[in-house]
């Protein structure tokens, strides 16, 4: 079979997807190309890239970007699929971050006021650095991310706490499922560590912690995880997630009633002293 310049056999070189999230996208991407039968002049053409380009990010020379994967995802019919190249970038750029999370860490960074409420697990923002790493890890356990990625969830959430410490700090008013501290991470130790965390967090001048009770029941309003931001303009902005999707929105119509019901959800939760109890009192029943 004759093959054109750009795709020279004895300058071929293997790839090993499992070298790093790059190279997994590289060596998908040669893939899917042979597949169709295309050369990288083939897909070159296609995508408006050069064909040295493209055999770089095949071989993990360069990394793909936002574009390229957009114009990959074009010239391959994977566009709006669950196997687009857009989504595969997100995850190396964004460390599996969820879709619409890291426009919203860019404004968290300058808001005034953070509304949170966390079922499950403690918030990012409160999380003390070893526990961080143990949810990371287990994710790595369990195949969902790679060990890389892992180190940059543990290192994203750092940057994110340390964008908080001002000299004029944000209010933070913060508002746990009960499942947050019942739930044990990483075993006593890292899990007293954390719960020590919260009361600290509780004591600041600037913050306001509440736990929502099972007692609660059907009066909690929300099933979701949601964050809500007050920029210095006064314009609120919310960031919901479920398992596999994240939704950051910037529409009054939409945002004003979320935080309507995070007002109903304060009303309910249990008072600041009594929520600190809880997690003092959780803290003691920890093996």
């Amino acid at each position: 079979m004759e093959r054109r310049v750009g795709e020279l056999p004895l300058n071929r070189k293997d790839l090993n997807p499992d070298a790093s999230p790059q190279a997994a996208y590289g060596a998908r991407l040669r893939s899917l190309r042979e597949a169709r039968g295309w050369t990288q002049d083939d897909l070159a053409e296609r995508t408006d890239y050069s064909s040295v380009h493209i055999s770089a990010v095949e071989t993990g020379r360069k990394p793909p970007t936002l574009r390229f994967s957009r114009s990959a995802d074009r010239a391959l019919g994977t566009e709006g699929t669950a196997e687009a190249f857009e989504l595969q970038y997100r995850e190396i750029k964004h460390g599996g971050l969820l879709e619409g999370f890291p426009q919203y860490v860019e404004q968290e960074g300058r808001a005034v006021e953070i509304r949170l409420y966390q079922i499950g697990i403690v918030p990012g923002l409160l999380q003390t650095a070893e526990y961080t790493r143990v949810l990371a890890y287990s994710a790595v356990r369990r195949g969902a991310i790679t060990p890389e990625q892992a180190d940059e969830r543990v290192s994203f959430i750092a940057r994110r706490q340390a964008a908080l410490v001002r000299s004029r700090p944000p209010a933070m008013l913060v508002v746990m499922d009960e499942s947050c501290i019942r739930r044990p991470i990483g075993g006593p130790e890292v899990m007293d560590a954390q719960l020590d965390r919260l009361v600290e967090f509780a004591a600041l001048p600037n913050t306001v912690l509440q736990i929502a009770p099972y007692a609660m029941g059907e009066r909690r309003p929300f099933d979701l995880p949601v964050n809500l931001l007050t920029l210095a303009d006064l314009s609120v902005t919310a960031y919901a997630e479920s398992q596999m999707r994240g939704h950051f929105d910037r529409d009054t119509a939409t945002v004003l009633p979320l935080l309507a019901a995070y007002h109903q959800l304060q009303a309910e939760a249990l008072p600041q002293a009594a929520s600190v109890d809880l997690i003092n009192e959780a803290r003691k029943g920890t093996p």
